[in-house]
């Protein structure tokens, strides 16, 4: 007889308390380059953090939540039983794993850790059969090309904003010429993804050409928010003798606030599906009793959803200053004008695999656009020490995650079978 009906209660407990425990461990690193550019405080990027990961999260995490859950594992190869306390041993291989590194300040890839789990218990815990080996190739990939295209993007916002507005001879004046059209393009990119992809999942569907319209009315609708908050912004002579471009660069604070909450945005709807998915699969498994081609189907529930949301916010909170202080400041000096060219990069990036399902890392994402703004300055910009120790906690990841799994699935095949 499964387990699952005797013990169906305890181990639902277990699995929300678990992706809990990876969704805390999963601190916004979205938030580094906004606190870096003293944009933002601590304070206020946390009030964003939670307001606007949780709607990424509720409205948009439906897709990359499917591929973690049914894209990497095959559901009809693994039994019911094993496949909870499979899912279970991933959630707290990669949430451990992510307590460790956040402790060191290491920004590692909530993405990696959870895929290398997954793959760790399916393939030595189960068979080799049990992993959907041809869905990996794409999404290992998308960790290589996702960081060389948000740096493409943020060297070219970089470069655009030099042209226009800082190499000018009325920075100023151009900042308050230009900087609503880069408002009006963050609205648009992040709504034109959520009115297409996210808002399926709350019932609504719209045509392409709907879609666009409705995407394109909230982006001049940042951009009139944005013209009202920069109208306020005057010329401070005395900062701008010592610092000449103090005043453009309050300017861009402004618009860091709004790149601020796409990047949140982003965030919540790609890495809540890190948590979430196998804890969707688990309760799908455990809500049908035990049937695992009918859980392989299952929607994923609002309340779990709800659960990751919650658990990244709560984790920002307490612990992500570590991680945000190795972003925001240590890999290159940020300014607002920086902060907002890697963070809009970062974000459309995020937001576009997220809409085809690609599980791809934010925090990869957002430090290959800051290495961008570095390398736009001149590579002596870049803190080469620091981006070698980054770049080896991600080789380290996936097999730390895989590893991790592993051990804990034993332990817990030795528990409850």
């Amino acid at each position: 007889m499964s387990f699952i009906s005797e013990y169906g209660f305890v181990l639902l407990i277990l699995a929300c308390a678990f992706g809990f425990f990876m969704a805390w461990g999963d601190v916004a690193n979205a938030m580094g380059t906004s606190v870096g550019s003293r944009a933002l405080t601590i304070k206020q990027a946390i009030l964003v953090a939670m307001i606007f990961e949780f709607c990424g999260a509720y409205l948009a995490g439906g897709e990359v939540t499917e591929t973690i859950k049914n894209g990497i594992v095959d559901a009809e190869v693994i039994s019911p039983d094993l496949m909870v306390l499979g899912m279970m041993s991933a959630l707290l291989a990669a949430g451990t794993w992510l307590l460790i590194a956040t402790m060191k300040g290491w920004p590692v890839s909530t993405t990696h850790s959870i895929v290398g789990a997954v793959i760790g218990f399916a393939a030595v815990g189960v068979s080799l059969d049990a992993v959907h080996w041809e869905s990996i190739g794409p999404i290992v990939a998308s960790w290589v090309v996702t960081p060389m295209l948000s740096g493409i993007v943020a060297f070219g916002l970089f470069m655009s904003v030099q042209k226009l507005i800082i190499n000018t001879d009325e920075p100023f004046l151009n900042a308050k010429r230009f900087v609503p059209l880069y408002m009006f393009l963050t609205g648009f990119m992040v709504a034109l993804m959520t009115v297409t992809k996210g808002l399926k999942h709350v019932g609504l569907t719209l045509t392409s050409s709907q879609g666009i319209a409705l995407a394109f009315a909230i982006g001049v609708l940042v951009a009139l928010v944005g013209v009202a908050l920069l109208s306020r912004i005057k010329v401070d002579e005395e900062a701008d003798k010592t610092f000449h471009f103090a005043s453009v660069e309050k300017v861009f604070a402004v618009l860091m606030i709004f790149t601020a909450c796409s990047m949140a945005f982003a965030h919540g709807a790609n890495d809540v599906a890190n948590a979430v998915g196998p804890l969707a699969a688990v309760v799908g498994v455990i809500e049908s009793g035990g049937a695992a081609e009918i859980a392989a189907k299952s929607a994923v529930p609002g309340w779990v959803l709800l659960l990751g949301a919650v658990g990244i916010v709560i984790g920002l909170a307490t612990y992500g200053y570590k991680v945000i202080a190795t972003i925001g400041k240590e890999i290159t000096e940020l300014t607002p004008s920086r902060g907002f060219a890697a963070e809009l990069a970062t974000a459309t990036t995020v937001v576009g695999a997220s809409a085809i399902g690609l599980p791809v890392s934010t925090t990869h994402t957002l430090v290959g656009a800051v290495l961008g703004i570095g390398i736009a300055r001149g590579i002596g910009a870049l803190n080469l020490g620091v981006v070698g120790s980054i770049f080896m906690s991600w080789l380290i990841t996936l097999p730390a995650g895989a590893f991790l799994s592993i051990v804990f699935f034993t332990i817990l095949k030795a528990i409850f079978v």
